[in-house]
């Protein structure tokens, strides 16, 4: 029989509308899941003005399956994240980098009519995430985009314990890249404009604080530090990159993970006197998602966050504080019946 439930959609004017959305029956190899929490991400309010159901860092409890799934059963805890399908037969996909398919199926072009702010979901159960039992629902949902991404980053292209890996930025992503390098064992440096979360940062796992405002570019200064090996840039602004190419180590690599509009304009001869890549980052392929949360689970990796209610009310208020830049650090709304106890 369909499945109808309620979804949380964006809209031209950017209003969040409450509508229900109507599933046929499931098909072989869906998973029907009732959501209890959805992480926020900066992409959701990227598409707040399109007409679709919002969000994409979705856990969940699984209501039924469909014919021929073997990885879940009723009761078991489900995640899910910006991919929702690939056709599974190209090269990319038999290589495990199935989130370059041609015929991938991400948020925001696939399945408009469901998301994560909903009561419910029916995903494709090869791209569900089993959560580990020593981590919780909460601490999961943000780990299913802006967590695997960061892990991702660090884990597929060569970061190795012991290597200086540079953070600018603390928010969504920075506390995160800050979390998991640590765990990796890397000494970890932070850039951010003031002193302000100086103690945060060595709290999460930094070794080293740098403020950009004690440095005048303009007067020639550089960042008196040894030299990073690998530098992730989460802001959603680019930084001022011939300072920043200054602190880079000869062969290391440069990640732009925060979304940002226009080009990329950065210095030519930086790159080349010191053998530099500028790596692209994707949301993470299933393989290493699945090894993000093991790695998470075992070392106690905890998101910073704060809870809203997982109604009209809370996902508006939600979207203004990631909209002020208010939040410490990620958003998650929760369902109703979990914040009361119930099952």
């Amino acid at each position: 029989m369909p499945h109808t439930f309620k979804v949380f959609r964006g809209s031209p004017s950017g209003a969040i509308v409450e509508s229900e959305t109507t599933r046929p029956d499931l098909s072989a190899g869906q998973v029907l899941l009732r959501i209890t929490h959805s992480g926020l991400c900066g992409t959701d309010a990227h598409m707040r003005e399109k007409d679709m159901a919002l969000g994409h860092e979705g856990v969940g409890v699984v209501v039924e399956v469909g014919a021929g799934v073997q990885s879940f059963k009723v009761g078991d805890r489900a995640g899910w994240g910006f991919e929702h399908d690939s056709c599974m037969h190209c090269e990319q996909c038999l290589s495990g980098r199935e989130t370059f398919c041609p015929e991938r199926q991400m948020y925001g072009v696939y399945d408009l009519d469901q998301g994560s702010l909903a009561t419910h979901a029916i995903w494709n159960a090869s791209y569900l995430f089993a959560i580990p039992d020593s981590l919780s629902s909460e601490d999961a949902a943000p780990l299913m985009c802006a967590g695997a991404t960061v892990f991702s980053a660090l884990h597929t292209h060569g970061v190795e314990s012991g290597q200086r890996v540079g953070v600018v930025g603390i928010g969504g992503l920075g506390h995160l890249c800050i979390l998991f390098a640590a765990k990796m064992g890397c000494e970890v440096v932070v850039f951010s404009g003031t002193h302000s979360k100086e103690a945060e940062a060595r709290k999460l796992g930094a070794r080293e604080f740098v403020a950009a405002k004690d440095i005048d570019a303009k007067a020639g200064q550089k960042f008196d530090i040894k030299p990073v090996n690998h530098l992730l840039v989460t802001t959603s602004a680019q930084p001022d990159w011939a300072l920043y190419l200054h602190a880079m180590a000869p062969g290391g690599t440069i990640y732009p993970l925060g979304v940002s509009g226009g080009d990329l304009v950065i210095p030519y001869m930086p790159i080349i006197r010191k053998g530099l890549r500028i790596q692209g980052c994707l949301v993470a392929a299933r393989n290493v998602h699945n090894k993000m949360l093991e790695f998470a689970a075992f070392h106690g990796i905890r998101p910073m966050i704060e809870t809203f209610a997982l109604d009209k009310a809370g996902v508006e208020e939600a979207f203004a504080r990631l909209d002020k830049g208010s939040l410490k650090y990620k958003a998650v709304l929760v369902a109703k019946d979990e914040k009361d106890g119930k099952e």
